[in-house]
């Protein structure tokens, strides 16, 4: 069963053999340290030629993000933001190549850093949740009023795909005019995905719990007025560190009204009016393709499964290019036009 609006012509255009088959192969292919210095040999200026921008985001919120300017067309396209996953960067690998291969297609870029991401603890005393969509929201908005783009496009990767939707969903009574979303990955329902997560070979837990571990312990040194978060990292599990969070800090009254509100299961997507892509793999190792299935989105939305590709990788051969690049840019490009 395919979800309405699904295009099987695409879904067939990425299938690989041999080692490139494996979901798991494909997942730590797309953050690994072969594919950062592959992507810093394909684009070695790109963070360095960027300007640093700090956004005022509403409600004395402060995000971080890097504008680069494309050389490419007399006038740009458009200027896209892209968002990075949990506990990723605007250094990324899969953040980078795709600001690379939209300056070379005529994009400006603007790589958006969600709070405690990055090196941006510092800038907001409260804690990163995953339902803080408001303040995104806000930053796109100052993007829109700071930089005056011909069109404003929006993607993004695993959670970032997650906030990119929400985005696109709340963009017309924000004032936003996005001409365009694309989402890779996205989390559809996060209950789910936790679990998947919790079930998948266990590097996958214990690379997010270091992550996440790492930023809590750097919030707490800048804030040890505020954070004591040793009771948190004694052995922790995802499951275990979510629910403290929830808990203490979420202002949400249980885990599963946390998960519900950043949730697009459902309809919650059909009411969308910016033309959309989202594109994920039936192999996923940690997005269950089940939330997929019968999802409702509207009529502008496109979604594309493919039968390989893991998370976020999609690495069409050992020169560790992947397959979104070019989806990235087609797609942005008929968007903007």
């Amino acid at each position: 069963m395919n979800p309405r609006g699904a295009v099987p012509s695409l879904a067939a255009a990425f299938r690989r053999r041999g080692p490139l088959a494996n979901a798991h192969v494909q997942s730590l292919l797309a953050s690994s340290g072969l594919r950062r210095a592959a992507v810093r040999l394909r684009f070695p200026d790109l963070h360095e030629a960027s300007v640093e921008h700090i956004l005022d985001c509403g409600e004395g919120v402060r995000l971080q993000g890097f504008l680069s300017v494309q050389s490419a067309l007399p006038r740009a396209r458009g200027l896209v933001v892209l968002l990075h996953g949990w506990e990723g960067s605007v250094l990324s690998s899969y953040l980078m190549v795709s600001a690379g291969r939209l300056l070379a297609a005529g994009f400006d870029v603007f790589r958006l850093h969600f709070r405690d991401h990055g090196d941006t603890h510092h800038l907001n005393e409260d804690l990163f949740h995953s339902c803080r969509i408001a303040e995104v929201v806000g930053a796109v908005r100052a993007v829109q009023q700071r930089f005056a783009p011909r069109r404003l496009l929006v993607a993004g990767f695993s959670l970032g795909g997650n906030f990119a939707l929400r985005i696109a969903l709340r963009a017309p009574a924000a004032g936003i005019e996005l001409a365009g979303a694309l989402a890779v990955c996205p989390p559809i329902n996060p209950a789910a995905s936790l679990q998947q997560i919790e079930e998948a070979p266990w590097m996958y837990e214990r690379y997010f719990i270091a992550k996440w571990t790492d930023s809590l312990r750097r919030k707490q040194a800048l804030f040890p007025q505020r954070y004591d978060f040793s009771a948190w990292l004694k052995k922790p599990t995802l499951r275990d560190l979510t629910t403290r969070l929830v808990e203490q800090y979420s202002g949400y009254a249980s885990l599963a009204a946390y998960f519900d509100g950043y949730s697009i299961t459902g309809e919650r997507l059909a009411g969308l009016r910016v033309p959309a892509t989202i594109v994920t793999a039936k192999d996923d190792p940690v997005i269950p393709v089940g939330d997929y299935h019968g999802l409702g989105v509207s009529p502008s939305t496109e979604v594309i499964l493919t039968e390989h590709g893991g998370h976020c990788g999609f690495i069409e051969n050992w020169r560790l290019k992947s397959w979104i690049e070019d989806l990235l840019v087609d797609r942005l490009v008929r968007a903007a036009q």
